[in-house]
């Protein structure tokens, strides 16, 4: 881990974030449990432990910057992801991880519980079928779906002028061009991943005002 540890360092002041002081540490330790279950649960396809750092955590943290304020809901977060990373560099932001299978729900129960994320929800159930007792500031989902799937799936879970963050990796402008009538792309942002030499863009998507107004 020493390796991923100084990916990791650089990553994140490549990324030009300023983490919690304790952070890094628990990420790494977050990476020490995926590796651990990663032997039997098959949560990653990657198997070289430094590229979960490019490919996992940097890739997670580098959306960080542009989220709005509120409660954040990951959809088909799988291994955690980008939620828990999320979680580590926004405590004071409360987070959901929603999966509806159970051995990665399991994984992320007990991630939750062993890593002391006291701002980690995790439920799991199937996105659509998700009736909290409460609308999300920020629903987003990390190779989930194409877009407008995601908006079926997951939609109902954003509050009003709240937005839909769909992590991609070349600009969807195809997938954009398929939105139902009623969202519409706000802003597509280009991200720099440290170590990463692949595109990532991340699409924001709002309800148009009569749908809101509905």
């Amino acid at each position: 881990m020493r390796q991923a540890a100084a990916l990791l360092r650089h990553g994140v002041a490549d990324l030009g974030l300023a983490l919690p002081q304790s952070a890094t540490g628990r990420l790494l330790d977050y990476l020490a449990l995926l590796a651990k279950w990663n032997r039997v649960y098959n949560l990653t396809a990657i198997r070289e432990e430094t590229k979960w750092v490019s490919h996992h955590l940097l890739d997670s943290l580098a959306v960080v910057p542009h989220l709005p304020a509120g409660r954040i809901v990951d959809v088909g977060s799988g291994a955690g992801l980008p939620g828990i990373p999320i979680a580590f560099a926004c405590p004071d932001r409360q987070v959901t991880l929603l999966d509806s299978n159970q051995k990665k729900g399991a994984f992320l129960t007990q991630s939750s519980t062993e890593l002391a994320l006291a701002n980690v929800k995790v439920v799991i159930e199937r996105s659509e079928s998700y009736r909290p007792d409460h609308d999300y500031d920020v629903v987003i989902s990390r190779a989930f779906s194409i877009i407008a799937e995601f908006i079926r799936l997951a939609g109902h879970l954003c509050r009003p002028g709240g937005v839909l963050a769909a992590m991609k990796g070349a600009r969807p402008d195809a997938e954009i061009a398929q939105l139902p009538d009623s969202w519409k792309a706000e802003t597509i942002i280009p991200l720099h991943v440290p170590q990463l030499d692949a595109e990532r863009h991340l699409v924001m998507l709002r309800r148009s005002a009569a749908a809101d107004a509905g």
